[in-house]
């Protein structure tokens, strides 16, 4: 297997007194989607904040397509193609659809994969029909779609998603589903945590679990699925 997109190695960090990870080391390769699972509270957010730099690992390693990133600032990284849709969304409520695209195009990555704000308004039906609704007018899947197109307007490579179904209707969830099938199918790398196991299993070409700041598992979705012992101690579901 070639070199992954995506390493980490060892990877403590933490909120001043507060150690969070532990020593987290996963891969990520290009064209996979790798889903991060876990109980709230191990870290799976943590992981996410101190790949794209907004939280500075104090031990550890963070490379990605090659290049060591540890200590570098979020702006750096976007502009090296990693994208991120946080769970918060954070959509700008005051204004429109298309200027919150058109702020997600402004620096970035030039990247094959980058996408003009029409591309993304073609790609997301619903927000071509609201392009002049405001954030705060938005239905909680509508920002949900926004917070991924402005990801996919300031060209990331790797799009890292933090909870994208939490809050949503079932057939919301469908649609986010089917659109990060399309997404990873066209090419861009996903790294997903999610507190839907159905969903990640779903989605994933591989999982890690984590726990206590700690990988615990890594296996495949089918792998993952038939170990009941596994799902029961650290997930506390059945699928």
């Amino acid at each position: 297997m070639s070199d992954p997109l995506l390493e980490l190695r060892d990877v403590e960090a933490g909120y001043g007194e507060t150690q969070v990870l532990e020593g987290v080391s996963l891969d990520v390769h290009a064209g996979e989607t790798v889903a991060l699972v876990g109980r709230n509270g191990v870290g799976k957010t943590t992981t996410l904040r101190s790949i794209l730099g907004a939280v500075t690992p104090t031990g550890g390693r963070i490379s990605y397509d090659g290049e060591e990133i540890t200590a570098i600032d979020p702006v750096e990284t976007v502009r090296r193609g990693v994208g991120i849709v946080p769970e918060e969304r954070r959509v700008f409520p005051g204004l429109s659809v298309e200027e919150n695209l058109r702020i997600g195009s402004y620096g970035g990555s030039d990247t094959p994969n980058r996408r003009s704000v029409d591309e993304v308004l073609d790609t997301f039906e619903n927000l071509s029909r609201r392009r002049e609704s405001r954030g705060v007018d938005l239905s909680g899947g509508e920002q949900q779609m926004l917070s991924i197109g402005r990801a996919l307007v300031a060209g990331a490579d790797l799009l890292m998603l933090d909870e994208p179904t939490e809050g949503l209707a079932p057939l919301i969830v469908e649609r986010v589903v089917d659109l990060v099938e399309e997404i990873n199918d066209e090419g861009i790398t996903v790294l997903l945590v999610e507190q839907n196991v159905a969903v990640a299993l779903e989605l994933a070409d591989r999982v890690y679990i984590l726990d206590k700041g700690t990988v615990v598992y890594e296996g495949t979705p089918a792998e993952l699925e038939a170990d009941e012992r596994i799902l029961d101690r650290y997930l506390g579901v059945s699928v």
